[in-house]
């Protein structure tokens, strides 16, 4: 049996929706995020993209960290998302927001945790956080 084919939506259509500065550009994203969040269509968010969304929000348009990753976790609780690491992603945006850590090491501490992984880091705060949530 052939899955449904699904939507990899890469960086610059996720920043075109979230901060409209091209209109027509943000027009055809709306459309496509409208139908991902009605469920319509499956929608995958891979991390990479993730990340590179928090620096091109936080760094290049001045985003701050709280707002950047709240619309991401926004984004990420559509109906049409298919990812398999949802709540790992939510979880990073969330102690990236809270703890002010890099995103890509939230993300490392997020999926550690979610199964019971070891991080092995000799960042002293990344090592911090991943002890407090485990």
């Amino acid at each position: 049996m052939i899955k449904p084919a699904r939507n990899l939506p890469d960086t610059n259509t996720i920043v075109r929706y979230l901060v409209a500065d091209e209109p027509a550009l943000h027009t055809k994203a709306k459309e496509f995020f409208d139908k991902v969040k009605n469920g319509n269509i499956r929608a995958v968010v891979l991390e990479s993209v993730i990340a590179e969304c928090m620096y091109v929000l936080t760094k290049i348009y001045k985003v701050p960290r709280d707002r950047a990753a709240g619309s991401l976790i926004d984004i990420l609780r559509y109906k049409g998302i298919a990812n398999d690491d949802q709540q790992e992603l939510i979880r990073a945006l969330t102690l990236c927001s809270e703890h002010g850590l890099d995103i890509v090491d939230c993300i490392l501490c997020a999926k550690a945790a979610a199964v019971g992984d070891h991080l092995f880091t000799f960042d002293s705060d990344l090592s911090k956080l991943a002890r407090r949530s485990i």
